[in-house]
């Protein structure tokens, strides 16, 4: 068995990993670190620069493998907004939005946005680190659109407005498991199994 101390304190991201991990072949499991998270300030101006961030910074306390994610939504109408900045949309002139209130404001600014210009996706980097250095990373991306309004009460973040084309339902609607089939976090978690078990990708179908 592989343990992977996760990088994180957002319950949703928790959840998801600890879920997708447990469903990887080759012994992947996920444990709380035996150590508190630093307080890491995400300064990167990419994904991948924030996930290295916080792997590291912890990898320096806790022995063993340490996994960071960094995710969010990137909205072509919006020139990639929110992007790095997903948990932080809206700030400084709209302070202390929780999901929702990111949710509204995003709805707000694509309102004259027609249906062919709403194209998005979710992007998630994770971090591989060891002893304060990161060994490797990997990237995952789940191409979709934004819907009209929310739909579906499931998941977290901006599921409830991030629509999959193929089932032309939003991240919102589906079950954890049908998530689990195409979200930007499984398919960056599948990669990094494949290089710590030497699975191939394939395997995942």
């Amino acid at each position: 068995m592989i343990i992977l101390h996760l990088a994180t304190r957002n319950p949703g991201k928790i959840r998801e990993l600890n879920r997708i991990l447990a469903s990887l072949p080759g012994g992947l499991r996920a444990a709380p670190p035996s150590v508190e998270m630093p307080d890491v300030a995400e300064t990167g101006a990419t994904f991948a620069a924030n996930a290295r961030l916080k792997a590291e910074a912890l990898s320096r306390l806790q022995d063993g493998w340490v996994v960071a994610d960094d995710s969010g939504l990137v909205v072509d109408a919006l020139d990639g907004e929110p992007g790095v900045r997903s948990a932080r949309y809206g700030e400084p002139e709209r302070l202390g939005l929780d999901d929702a209130g990111r949710r509204r404001l995003l709805l707000e600014r694509m309102i004259a946005v027609p249906d062919a210009e709403r194209s998005a996706r979710f992007v998630c980097a994770l971090a591989l680190a060891r002893g304060g250095e990161t060994v490797a990373e990997f990237e995952g991306k789940c191409e979709g659109t934004i819907a009209l309004a929310e739909r579906g009460s499931a998941g977290f973040g901006y599921d409830p407005i991030f629509v999959f084309p193929a089932a032309d339902r939003t991240f919102g609607e589906m079950t954890d498991a049908e998530k689990d089939r195409h979200s930007h976090r499984a398919n960056a978690l599948w990669s990094l199994a494949a290089y710590l078990t030497g699975l191939p990708p394939a395997a995942r179908y």
